[in-house]
């Protein structure tokens, strides 16, 4: 085992290095596809340049995963053992990766019909949480009923003390399926400004690595830092000014991945502190409608914010920082909150 982590590194390496090889053309193809982003109206003259960009870019981070992990793994998915410890956050990435597509497609072809009066908007939003409550409550049954294969089912590891506590499918189902959803919009939201969002969510993975190291779960050691590494390549093309956009098809993925990692760790209780950024920009964006509904004067249908804008990363940016201040500063955090949660893990 000891030579493991050094493999999974390397092959992290490997994946940054596949990426940004690619990525030049992928780039390339989108804007010939035109395939790009449109920006909602109520945001910043600065974003408004924003249009156009091409977007899908998370299909950048997802294909190289897929490929490099059934790769290392060929022989172990057959098993009856270890196959679905493998498989399982892999068919969670493919199937957000999916409906993100879907749902940055949606937004591109309304953007291209003028009758349409939600320009750049994708699905909607009943059609958007049905298909993650149906994909995340899937994942969920197969994780905690299946017999052998996932380390943690049904099972959660209290930092700290360390004590690991049984939970009846019951109950362990639906906080699986909420925690899926929850990662999954979350980092939705937090992918707002050029590099943010990758970022944070590679600092988040690199955590869950180490964390699975030290519990001997390999695979998902490899799967982790092949994702770091996809990430980063990601971010050779979405650094500030971005060339690319990770879409949906990336934050719903890579969030919904994080969520599921998290669960077949059992350290799922350490989510709010190593993705602290991603609770940030959600909750922000939770107290924002919620204090605007309570303010709101029937007569003239307005409301008072909690916040110049949501979700909080333009809070900020409103607030005079530059976004290339709001990315570091904000990585900073997420690296600060994924070094605490692994040293949280570990006492």
């Amino acid at each position: 085992m000891a030579g493991q982590l050094p493999f999974a590194l390397s092959v992290g390496g490997v994946a940054f290095l596949l990426g940004v090889i690619w990525g030049g053309p992928f780039v390339e193809i989108l804007k010939r596809l035109r395939i790009g982003k449109q920006i909602q109206v109520e945001l910043s003259a600065e974003h408004q340049k924003k249009t156009g960009t091409p977007t899908m870019g998370g299909i950048m981070i997802v294909v190289p995963v897929l490929l490099i992990m059934l790769g290392l793994n060929v022989v172990n998915v057959v098993r009856t053992v270890t196959g679905p410890s493998i498989l399982l956050p892999l068919v969670v990435l493919v199937g957000f990766a999916l409906l993100g597509m879907i749902d940055d497609w949606e937004g591109i072809q309304k953007s291209r019909n003028p009758n349409k009066l939600q320009t750049g908007q994708g699905l909607s939003v009943r059609a958007k949480f049905a298909a993650q409550l149906g994909l995340a409550t899937l994942i969920a049954c197969i994780f905690s009923l299946y017999n052998g294969g996932f380390q943690y089912a049904n099972q959660l590891v209290i930092p700290i003390f360390q004590i690991t506590i049984y939970i009846h499918p019951i109950l362990f189902i639906p906080i699986m399926v909420f925690i899926i959803n929850a990662l999954s919009n979350a980092v939705n939201f937090t992918d707002g400004l050029d590099g943010l969002a990758g970022i944070i969510t590679a600092s988040a993975f690199a955590a869950y690595g180490v964390i699975a190291y030290l519990q001997g779960q390999i695979f998902i050691t490899q799967l982790c830092f092949i994702l770091v590494g996809a990430c980063f390549a990601f971010l050779w093309f979405n650094a500030h000014p971005a060339q690319l956009f990770m879409g949906d098809a990336g934050s719903l993925a890579l969030g919904a991945t994080l969520g599921t990692i998290a669960m077949m760790t059992g350290q799922w209780l350490l989510l709010p502190v190593i993705a602290i950024v991603p609770l940030a920009e959600t909750v922000s964006v939770i107290l924002q409608v919620a204090y605007f509904k309570r303010t709101k004067d029937p007569a003239t249908g307005q409301g008072l914010r909690l916040f110049r804008m949501a979700p909080i990363h333009l809070h900020f940016q409103k607030g005079g920082w530059s976004e290339t201040q709001v990315v570091q500063r904000f990585w900073l955090v997420g690296l600060l909150a994924a070094i605490i949660g692994v040293a949280l893990a570990l006492l």
